[in-house]
């Protein structure tokens, strides 16, 4: 069963009418707009109909709209435009701390060009201030930019008041339209704007086109370089199929323009006080009254957001806005309001939309209620669970993945820095090296080895994720040169969203793995907890003068890696719903190889140092290598063996936050070639779920050693690079 739809702020479906009406120029008329014969005709005609639709919702003539690609455009060539054409009369523009990132980012982009920016606050309810609007206005001053309605919580700004202050002063003025345009009266001559955004995807047209409106008498600088398409202000043919459905959204906007502000208000408002009697402590964000009418942002205090979301499978909703759904970071708008951190972290954004209906209203009311009865950890509702296997899908009650959700590798460091050196004389390695593991010494010929390792769910099946989990516990143990003897179990489980047989698949995936290596797992310790976590303490046996750390890295050692990467932006796909069976079964399998082969194989070679590649990715393990050896390395990125795969997924933007926290943390270490790409840097530090070893051998040794890994089986064993001089820890990478 499809989810109820209530994040119509995110994107709307295309309305029937406008399918309709784009279907001729998907079948039939393909002319180009520029041809003067019949086909280009048909095609021009079409695209100034549009344009007179779009004019007309807005109140303005037609050659005061162009078509764009959609609101970011809109916005970038309304900004950067008056940058650029005005420039020379001042270098000061005005905007809001709540704007959208395609303002935001644009604004900080010109600030890089010379131009100075003030950032307006806002109140609790997300408001700006016209009195401090007025403060701000300098004599330099050449654009204000405030959006008409806030995408996250609703918040309607003043923006006819503020646009009386700007003419006034002689200041040109630009508002994002984008959420408001189809929901409330957007006439331009209303709003006094010079300038307004609009995108096409917000009001029921399809995505990929949007529109600017530009006064008469303003003046742009052209965004697009080409033909003089668009009256010469914006070149490239004209993507006539969209703009024909933009035209017709906005019609039927125009049309039904009061019957669908009603209807999502009232919907908004069922959704509200039906929550409001669910769960009493729920809390509104954005302003009371003057907010979208389909707009309802909420806090559950108590409740990750994501959590929630992850939980609620029946509706379709966003935690604050959509492009922040990868972030488990406050939104930047709730912070602007000084929403407290707790209830920032709680929020969720639900947004009406005219083909909802009360009964979608009333059972989203009901889903959501129960969701939230079952995360709240002071409830002791038994909620029944009912749940066939076809339906356990583990990835789905978590917003981490693996290693990838591990505390940022800068503020672990900062926190480790701060404890006193342990003075132990028995303690062979501890915190004071960057190993995954501890190694006590308990005589001359015998040491402890133990690690710790637990993370949240990377596969959807319950087995295989405990299997991946034990054989990346063990995977520090062998890094180590050690035996594993032992582990123990720790869990954390949501009993009051999972069955049990779950936990006993997870249970049963470690232990047979656990058998595997030869060991067994002899108890644990398991909490009640809102998201499933697993993973195992590991006690190995070690010979104190056989241990293999991060600090003895030699200059001219080789460097070694037993296992492709990419395992990070894999597992993510398989949550979002965009890896094939195939690639699953192949990650799977991966991540469940012990590196128990790996370690035998460097028995008899004189291996300097030895890691496991886990959550802080090749480049960040490789850089622990450097550092505790003070030595410098450089790698060739051709050289790394990268799942095909995670290459394709990455191009799509498809990226754990993570391997982005990863690739910050290594940057200050790491020297790039000029010519790596972005996507390959991403990939050198794709945060790994048990991942390969990085074994660093004198280089007479490593054709030896390959030769062993690959009559182990591990056949993607290969030299990545070396140890190149005494040094500071840097890593030049090559292609």
């Amino acid at each position: 069963m499809e989810p109820i739809y209530l994040d119509h702020n995110a994107t709307t479906p295309i309305d029937p009418e406008v399918a309709e009406a784009m279907s001729p120029f998907l079948t039939e008329h393909f002319g180009n707009p520029s041809s003067s014969h019949w086909y280009g005709v048909q095609t021009k005609k079409a695209v100034e109909n549009a344009r007179r639709q779009v004019a007309s919702l807005l109140g303005c003539h037609t050659d005061e709209i162009i078509f764009t690609s959609g609101g970011t455009e809109s916005n970038n060539y309304a900004i950067r435009g008056i940058a650029e054409t005005y420039g020379h009369k001042g270098n000061h523009i005005i905007t809001s701390q709540v704007e959208h990132p395609a303002v935001i980012n644009v604004c900080k982009y010109l600030e890089q060009k010379g131009f100075q920016v003030t950032y307006l606050s806002v109140d609790k309810y997300g408001m700006v201030d016209v009195s401090e609007v007025e403060k701000a206005i300098r004599p330099d001053t050449i654009l204000i930019t405030i959006m008409h309605a806030n995408n996250e919580v609703g918040t309607i700004q003043p923006i006819d008041e503020i646009s009386k202050i700007a003419r006034k002063l002689g200041v040109l003025f630009h508002t994002d339209a984008a959420q408001s345009v189809g929901k409330i009266p957007t006439n331009v001559d209303d709003l006094d704007v010079d300038l307004l955004s609009v995108a096409g995807h917000k009001l029921y047209a399809p995505k990929g086109v949007g529109a600017l409106y530009i006064r008469r008498g303003v003046k742009l600088q052209s965004f697009i370089l080409g033909a003089d398409h668009e009256a010469g202000r914006r070149a490239g043919t004209e993507n006539v199929l969209e703009i024909v459905g933009l035209g017709k959204a906005c019609e039927i906007a125009a049309r039904d323009l009061e019957k669908n502000q009603q209807h999502s208000l009232f919907l908004r408002d069922r959704l509200w006080e039906g929550l409001k009697k669910e769960i009493t402590e729920i809390k509104l964000n954005g302003h009371p009254e003057q907010r979208l009418p389909n707009t309802l942002s909420i806090a559950f205090p108590s409740i990750d957001a994501n959590t929630l979301l992850d939980e609620l499978t029946e509706v379709a909703a966003s935690p604050g806005a959509a492009c922040h759904t990868d972030v488990a970071e406050p939104s930047a708008v709730l912070v602007a309001m000084k929403v407290p951190l707790e209830n920032a972290l709680a929020t969720v954004r639900f947004s009406t939309g005219k083909l909802n209906d009360e009964g979608q209203i009333d059972k989203a009311v009901q889903y959501i209620a129960d969701a939230v009865s079952r995360l709240l950890p002071e409830s002791d509702e038994e909620t029944p669970i009912v749940l066939t296997d076809k339906d356990i899908k583990l990835t789905r009650y978590t917003h981490g993945l693996g290693c990838a959700c591990k505390l940022r590798p800068q503020n672990l460091e900062q926190i480790l820095s701060s404890f006193p050196a342990i003075s132990n004389p028995n303690v062979l390695v501890g915190t004071n090296t960057a190993d995954d593991a501890a190694v006590y010494r308990i005589n001359e010929n015998l040491a402890l080895v133990q690690t710790v390792d637990f993370f949240t769910p990377i596969v959807d099946d319950p087995y295989h994720f405990g299997a991946i989990s034990a054989a990346n516990s063990l995977s520090d143990i062998y890094a180590m040169g050690g035996q594993p003897l032992f582990a123990l179990n720790i869990v954390g489980f949501p009993e009051k969203r999972l069955p049990l047989d779950v936990l006993k698949k997870i249970l049963q995936g470690a232990a047979d793995k656990a058998k595997e290596a030869g060991i067994d797992i002899i108890g644990g310790h398991t909490v009640e907890d809102s998201e499933p976590k697993f993973g195992l303490a590991v006690t190995g046996s070690i010979d104190p003068n056989k241990i293999l750390t991060n600090s003895n890295a030699k200059p001219g050692d080789a460097i070694i890696l037993t296992k492709p990467i990419g395992l990070g932006i894999i597992t993510t796909a398989i949550k979002r719903g965009m890896a094939d069976n195939e690639t699953e079964s192949a990650a799977i399998q991966l991540m469940s190889q012990l590196n128990r082969e790996a370690a035998e194989a460097m028995v008899g070679f004189n291996v300097h140092a030895c890691t496991d590649v886990t959550g802080f990715g090749l480049m960040g393990h490789l850089k622990e290598i450097t550092l505790a050896s003070k030595v410098n390395a450089k790698i060739f990125s051709a050289q790394v063996p990268i799942i095909d795969q995670a290459r394709d997924f990455a191009s799509a933007g498809i990226v754990p936050g993570g391997t982005k926290s990863n690739l910050d943390y290594v940057n200050p270490y790491v020297k790039w070639d000029d010519t790596i790409p972005e996507i390959e840097k991403l990939l050198l530090c794709d945060a790994q779920t048990s991942g390969g070893l990085i074994i660093v051998l004198p280089p007479d040794e490593k054709e030896a050693l390959i030769k062993v890994l690959l009559d182990r089986g591990i056949s993607e064993a290969t030299v990545i690079g070396e140890i190149s001089d005494q040094g500071t820890g840097i890593i030049s990478v090559y292609p």
